[in-house]
């Protein structure tokens, strides 16, 4: 045990007993640890710089001009080498830090090489795992390096933050004043006015049960099942999102309502005949040409989007969750229209057996295979490939689940992501 470590771990046994005792647990011996220089010198940690190797302290003026500047409580995601710390630590008005850990086995091997106890020592700081808490704090600044290191107990909260980082550019199309959305919005005006109200299909399911079918490879283990239901007198009422209805139909299944959102959906996906006892839940920015097609009950709804604003205020129609996937508000739906259970069925966020979806060619639906460089554990504690946008869907609909404890949720397959929130089901989880 190195005298750095022997002095920081003391700080950290009399602060915080509980969490120096899982440090002791943590492998630093597993890292491929090396020094690294250039005008100054920084750690590399499986490749991964923890800071700038040329200039540590200015980078931590930078990181910490980001947050603001009169802010009494401020959270540090990832530990560093204890330069952003000891910087906030220096502003007057800074009452409370909490210091969050991305990876605990990076932290260990810093206390083995560096003194922290300046900064572990101060009363204003608090030191936890990030992945002791279900939701990210504001205001936040993420080491980036740590977030690329992040091991699976804090990769929950991992994902939540990226996908707070990355909001504004994921909003960016979403602009009210682009040429192409009000475009699309002129186009589908009529429609909306002659169209049902969403909210007609409000509380027209109350306290029954629904099954939500997303795209997700592992729906191929459960069209047998879903297609036996089709002869159920009561069976479940099963919502699809618009991707999934075309696989659904190819193995026999009809489901009750599509839902689509998606500009780019097109006959393709959604192809219209014999859709007469189908209805069809849609946004304003889906295609009209999709929308007049269908033959069945059509119903229309807003999200919460600007983009959506006058229409809004020209037409009332009701309003359905988004949170960046079609399965926001299909979920919702069915939560809205009074489900008390919903069992979810390929709703991965991820790539599973190397499949990007049921029933589409890889990259037929847009992500393909080879470029996912990113993951999330799935329902065996595993790591499995995806990509960002898709871990920021399935952070939405954690926090979806979390505000709406009335319905019990279900997930049907431990092969894509784990769902906060959502039981594997007992009949359906292979």
């Amino acid at each position: 045990m190195s005298e750095f470590f022997q002095r920081n771990l003391q700080v950290i046994e009399q602060r915080w007993p509980a969490l120096a005792e899982r440090l002791l647990l943590e492998d630093a011996g597993a890292l491929q640890a090396d020094l690294v220089e250039g005008l100054g010198s920084t750690l590399s940690i499986n490749g991964i710089q923890l800071t700038s190797r040329h200039d540590r302290l200015a980078e931590a003026d930078l990181q910490a001009a980001s947050l603001p500047p009169d802010a009494a409580v401020v959270h540090v995601y990832g530990t560093g080498l204890g330069d952003l710390q000891n910087h906030m630590l220096e502003r007057a008005g800074v009452e409370r830090l909490y210091v969050h850990i991305l990876n605990g086995s990076v932290f260990a091997l810093v206390l083995q090489l560096l003194d922290q106890s300046p900064w572990l020592a101060d009363s204003r700081v608090e030191l936890l795992y990030a992945g002791d808490l279900a939701e990210i704090q504001l205001p936040f600044f993420a080491l980036p390096a740590e977030l690329v290191l992040a091991d699976d107990f804090n990769a929950k909260i991992r994902d939540r933050l990226i996908s707070e980082i990355h909001l504004a550019f994921s909003n960016r199309e979403f602009d009210p004043k682009a040429p192409e959305i009000i475009e699309r919005l002129q186009a589908t005006f009529n429609l909306v006015q002659t169209d049902h109200d969403v909210t007609e299909l409000f509380g027209s399911f109350n306290g029954r049960e629904a099954f939500v079918i997303a795209t997700g490879p592992s729906l191929e283990q459960h069209f047998e099942k879903l297609r036996e239901l089709n002869d159920q007198a009561e069976r479940p009422l099963l919502i699809c999102v618009d991707t999934a209805y075309r696989p659904l139909i190819n193995h026999g299944i009809r489901p009750d309502v599509v839902v689509s959102i998606d500009q780019r959906i097109s006959a393709r996906h959604l192809p219209p005949e014999d859709t007469g006892d189908i209805a069809l839940v849609y946004l304003p920015m889906a295609d009209p040409s999709v929308i007049e097609a269908w033959q069945g009950p059509r119903y229309v709804g807003y999200s919460a989007s600007p983009i959506y604003h006058q229409m809004r205020q020209l037409l009332r129609r009701g309003e359905l969750y988004v949170g960046g996937s079609v399965i926001h508000p299909a979920v919702d739906l069915a939560v809205k229209m009074g489900a008390a259970q919903i069992t979810l069925f390929g709703a991965d966020f991820a790539f599973p057996h190397d499949k990007t979806h049921a029933g589409w060619g890889d990259g037929d639906l847009g992500p393909q295979l080879g470029v996912a460089k990113h993951w999330v554990l799935d329902g065996h504690g595993q790591r499995v490939k995806t990509q960002l946008n898709f871990r920021s869907y399935l952070c939405e609909l954690e926090r979806f689940i979390a505000g709406h404890p009335q319905v019990r949720f279900y997930n049907s397959s431990r092969d894509g992501a784990r769902i906060v929130g959502a039981d594997f089901h007992p009949e359906y989880v292979q």
